[in-house]
């Protein structure tokens, strides 16, 4: 059968996005629309309910389908409640996307300074989210004959100089964990690694006026700041029938900052 267009389409299938509720103009909104006007059902999942109401309201007054759940990541009840919720409202999940995580209110101590509490917490969120929210949607995925989960690392992980980019690098390694042990399920598992982003959290972590916006426009090979919906294109691609064959990759979607053979 020949390639078409068709097979970056989302039809009949439901997506859970953690994280997509958060701070106005953000990756995980990004994610929810563009993954609805691919045709997916959307569950909006996020700690902060308001939010999440947002944005599932925005998608069904674009014609799409969509519902909120409020959901904290890092708690396995409430993960399972999200997926008992995704199962309630379109029977079942096929897409997970691990895009919730902390990242303003990471703790940016040094290792020979930061509490072991700030350490926890960072990875309780940012790791063990993704972790639990895997776990809470492989019944569903198994049962539906496969599944794609995608997970939110960064380029702030190439190389890891802080607790953001631990945690962001040790969710490459459950990546590919997760890759190989559901691959015969059909479930693939990957990661996109953004790179200095213009959502609101991303200019709340680096300002406009950031010396660091002046190293990234000497080093990446392109434009040093992207928008959320510039992350939408390989998401789809990574959900959809047309990327069934990757899986255990991490994806850089960032100019040209880091390269990597």
């Amino acid at each position: 059968m020949s390639f078409t267009l068709d097979q970056f389409r989302l039809d009949g299938k439901v997506a859970v996005v953690t994280g997509a509720g958060g701070r106005g103009n953000s990756i995980g909104r990004a994610y929810a629309l563009g993954l609805a006007n691919a045709g997916a059902a959307v569950v909006v999942a996020d700690l902060n309910r308001a939010g999440a109401e947002a944005v599932a309201e925005e998608i069904v007054s674009e014609g799409g389908r969509a519902v909120a759940t409020q959901v904290d990541v890092a708690d396995e009840n409430s993960t399972l409640a999200m997926a008992a919720a995704a199962n309630d409202a379109f029977g079942g999940v096929d897409i997970l996307v691990n895009n919730a995580a902390l990242m303003v209110d990471v703790s940016y101590d040094n290792c020979e300074t930061i509490s072991l509490e700030a350490w926890n917490r960072a990875f309780g969120v940012n790791v063990n989210g993704a972790l639990l929210c895997s776990r809470a949607v492989l019944p569903s995925m198994r049962a539906r004959g496969g599944g794609r989960i995608i997970n939110q690392s960064s380029g702030g992980a190439f190389p890891a100089t802080g607790l953001y980019g631990v945690t962001k690098l040790a969710l490459v390694g459950l990546t590919t964990t997760l890759a190989k042990q559901f691959g015969k399920d059909g479930i693939t598992c990957n990661a996109i690694a953004p790179g200095n982003v213009t959502s609101d959290a991303g200019k709340l972590l680096v300002p406009d006026d950031s010396p660091f916006i002046k190293f990234l426009e000497m080093t990446c090979a392109m434009r040093a700041r992207g928008e959320p919906d510039e992350l939408v294109g390989t998401a789809l691609l990574l959900c959809s029938p047309a990327g069934q064959w990757i899986t255990g990759q991490t994806i850089h979607v960032d100019g040209g900052w880091v390269l990597r053979p």
